[in-house]
């Protein structure tokens, strides 16, 4: 059905769009962080890498979606 193979290539999609969003928002906060330890912040500025956690949970569910809802399209042709 062709219902499947939309929602496979819509959460593929914002896998990749997610990813893409991921890598902005740790750059920025990374120099974000680099720039405010030399004005007194506490924390280093590798900690913008846990950011990559929830975005990663999310880049893994829209993946699995992606890969679950393409082989419902394959059963079903």
């Amino acid at each position: 059905m062709k219902k499947y193979r939309r929602l496979s290539h819509l959460f593929a999609a914002l896998a990749v769009l997610l990813s893409n969003v991921m890598c902005a928002a740790v750059a920025y906060h990374y120099c974000a962080l680099r720039l405010g330890a030399q004005s007194g912040f506490s924390a280093p500025a590798s900690i913008a890498f846990l950011l990559c956690i929830p975005y990663g949970a999310g880049i893994m569910l829209c993946a699995a979606l992606a890969w679950l809802f393409y082989k419902k399209y394959q059963e079903l042709q």
